[in-house]
């Protein structure tokens, strides 16, 4: 017997935008899995020599879907390519494909985006305020649309620190008309030489382009059945399709990697402050629960001032902070450790900002010219000191969000949760309160090392990542023994000479 969020899936036509993303992938694999679903319209921007339906064949092979296929083998053949780029101006969509979407599509989800902090101020603004208002203005075109789910990010506030379920257009020093009006009229590179103006108190244009994006909405979305689903900093899938999966070099992830590898020993953290992670598979949950509950309420901004918000991100009652985080980066040490490591893992954090580019050289930069000097004598191509100048830029660009903490409300999200049926709450879970952090991270470790490091999960490949780090614990040990004896005698010597 179908449960509540079932039935509201059975039958239906779904068209998703950012479909070969990290949570794209999860919501499809979710959708076929639990869902009669009659078919999913999946927009993919073309890739050259790669036809669009490729794309989703090669589905067939990713780990991702293994589940999925092994009880409904025919499972993706309900998903249906359209072809089509965010950076388009017309979404890259051909006539008959809107008029194809127009017809049919009953449920939307947006999830398309760019979510590099550091992309160019006119392709953000093109992908993800642009797009956002195209992808409205077709919706007002579909006449069977049910529900309008639009994936936005926790930090789309992020100038302010207690975030709550509303919307926030005061802080845009210029509203997204304005905005997207004066890109069309200026060059790219006019706009982007425009950045500071236009950002404000925002860090990246990253976050401000999604606030952008809800200022959109805010201003154009009326008479449709929407809602917005802002979801913190999306880390690797808790229980589902698979423990620890992950696709993806961003973010907190990259960093326990680095951390992994031996790569990344510093870093500008604050023990203290409070980590804003959820895992993409609660995610994945929430946003189907989105949909469920606008089509359950026939929502629309006819009915209600503003479209209804949901947040996750952890509550009060079950925190992390940056050095538990950190503290279980180091369990990976003994429980799952690589066995392509550059030095034994450990990483300090340093919260001065002036400290960090002198702890940076010594920790960072001069090991890694002697690392590829040794690559080249040994007729080997150098690349530490490439990927460290890579590592410090990525730094830079998570400081803003490293020492502080955000308190994110989710009375909107609680209440979904409790109107939820005891059954839909199994299957779609994303409660943050019964998370165990702790199992959490021992299974996202294992993940790491298997789909980023790409180290079988096999207890020999672990066994031999554990000989690899009892000798690299041996050799840090010595080079810290030389270190302070070096140091000793150098201030032995000044000592000498001052006296």
């Amino acid at each position: 017997m179908d449960t509540d969020i079932q039935r509201c899936f059975r039958s239906k036509t779904v068209f998703l935008t950012g479909a070969t993303g990290f949570l794209g992938k999860v919501v499809i694999e979710k959708l076929l899995r639990t869902t009669e679903v009659k078919r999913i319209y999946a927009l993919i921007r073309p890739k050259r020599g790669i036809a669009i339906k490729d794309r989703i064949t090669t589905w067939s092979k990713d780990a991702v879907f293994e589940l999925l296929l092994k009880s409904k083998p025919e499972a993706l053949q309900r998903v249906c390519a359209i072809a089509g780029d965010c950076l388009e101006f017309d979404l890259g969509i051909s006539d008959d494909d809107r008029r194809l979407l127009a017809a049919e599509v009953q449920i939307v989800i947006h999830g398309a985006a760019t979510v590099r902090f550091n992309k160019p101020l006119h392709v953000a603004l093109a992908i993800n305020t642009r797009a956002t208002k195209l992808m409205i203005q077709l919706a007002k075109e579909m006449s069977q649309l049910q529900a309008f789910v639009h994936i936005s990010t926790a930090f789309s506030n992020c100038v302010i620190y207690n975030v709550k379920e509303n919307f926030y257009p005061e802080h845009l020093k210029y509203s997204s008309d304005k905005v997207l009006s004066m890109a069309e009229l200026m060059g790219d590179e006019l706009l982007d030489n425009m950045e500071q103006e236009l950002l404000g108190s925002f860090p990246n244009t990253y976050t401000y382009t999604k606030a952008l994006a809800e200022d959109v909405i805010l201003k154009e979305a009326g008479g449709l059945p929407l809602c917005i689903f802002r979801p913190a900093v999306i880390i690797a899938a808790h229980k589902e399709p698979i423990s620890g999966w992950i696709d993806n070099m961003y973010g907190p992830m990259a960093i326990l990697y680095g951390v992994a590898r031996g790569i990344l020993r510093i870093a500008t953290f604050d023990y203290h402050a409070k980590s804003s992670l959820v895992p993409v598979d609660y995610c994945a949950n929430l946003t189907m629960a989105c949909a469920w509950k606008t089509i359950e309420e026939g929502s629309s901004m006819e009915s209600q001032e503003t479209p209804a918000i949901y947040q996750l991100a952890p509550t009060d009652e079950n925190p992390i902070t940056h050095g538990e985080f950190i503290q279980h980066a180091y369990k990976g040490r003994t429980n799952c450790p690589l066995t392509k490591m550059v030095w034994y893992p450990f990483i300090h954090c340093i919260t001065v900002p002036w400290l960090f580019p002198l702890a940076a050289f010594f920790y960072h930069t001069l090991p890694a010219y002697f690392f590829d000097l040794g690559l080249w004598l040994s007729g080997r191509k150098p690349r530490l000191v490439k990927t460290y100048q890579q590592i410090h830029e990525n730094l830079h660009v998570l400081a803003p969000f490293s020492c502080k903490s955000w308190h994110f409300d989710m009375r909107n999200t609680d209440r979904l949760r409790q109107l939820m049926s005891e059954e839909d709450r199994r299957i779609y879970y994303f409660d943050m309160v019964g998370l165990n952090w702790k199992e959490y991270f021992l299974d996202a470790l294992g993940g790491i090392r298997q789909y980023l490091g790409k180290e079988a999960p096999t207890p020999e490949s672990i066994a031999q990542g554990r000989k690899v780090i009892k000798r690299l614990k041996l050799l840090h040990h010595i080079l810290l023994g030389v270190l302070c004896l070096v140091a000793l005698l150098a201030a032995w010597l000044v000592l000498r000479i001052l006296v």
